[in-house]
């Protein structure tokens, strides 16, 4: 959304808190041995806590508060009693919500305890790229030239990009213009990133495959050569200078 009055932008930066308050709480609660539902039921409470509502349960009627990927799930993971965590698992969390109208978006991936299946530097490429990536946003930029970068940053860490996962405008609901904002160039793209504008960027780092594919549950993304797949996620608001992080108190940096 463009953002045109002050309160706008006090809405987007009281459901972006939200939501990074959430994703922060959830990945500390996260431990061996609890279920994904348990973990997605604990973010629930939280988000009702504060009035706001899920927005892949609003929009979409997702089986779940928040989306719970483990291991080999590269996205859309349904929170599931049957799925318990486990040490070393790759887990990410994706929280998106509505408060009042507006509506933020974030997620990250992190390594749950000792990392014993080597998790850490696919972890460590997606967050890496993600801040490298938001550092070049400003109004005016092409949308095309940020996908360059991270498909490159992602080669050199000897890494792969999701292409059919990208990042969005968000603001007066989920998913807006720009619909896709891409891990790679496409070079037809001749759109900018406009000042005062609200959008999602998000990495989806992998290890072997370039193309994520649903399963027989209608939801869950696995990678389309298996595999293991890390995203984060901010929502800012573009500037003619460093973007503003609304999301940054999730700590996914830290």
């Amino acid at each position: 959304m463009s953002i045109t009055k002050e309160s706008e932008l006090i809405g987007m930066k009281k459901v972006s808190e939200v939501v990074a308050t959430t994703l922060k709480l959830m990945r500390e609660y996260a431990k061996v041995g609890i279920s994904t539902k348990e973990l997605d039921a604990y973010g629930g409470k939280i988000l009702q806590s504060y009035g706001a509502k899920s927005a892949p349960y609003e929009t979409y009627g997702f089986p779940g508060f928040t989306c719970i990927s483990v291991n080999e799930e590269a996205a859309h993971g349904i929170p599931s009693e049957n799925k318990i965590l486990k040490e070393g698992d790759l887990i990410n969390i994706d929280v998106s919500a509505e408060l009042d109208g507006f509506w933020s978006d974030n997620g990250g991936s992190f390594v749950l305890g000792k990392d014993i299946h080597y998790h850490q530097p696919l972890v460590d490429a997606s967050k890496n790229i993600l801040r490298k990536a938001i550092s070049n946003i400003k109004g005016g930029v092409k949308i095309s030239e940020i996908g360059y970068l991270i498909e490159t940053e992602a080669k050199k860490s000897g890494f792969k990009v999701i292409k059919n996962l990208a990042g969005h405008g968000v603001g007066r609901s989920l998913h807006e213009e720009p619909q896709n904002i891409l891990n790679y160039r496409v070079r037809s793209n001749r759109e900018r990133f406009k000042k005062n504008t609200t959008v999602a960027i998000e990495t989806f780092i992998s290890t072997n495959s370039t193309v994520a594919v649903e399963l027989n549950d209608g939801w869950t993304l696995v990678g389309n050569k298996g595999g293991y797949v890390t995203q984060h996620e901010h929502t800012i608001l573009v500037t003619d200078d460093y973007p503003i992080i609304l999301t940054s108190s999730n700590e996914i940096w830290n």
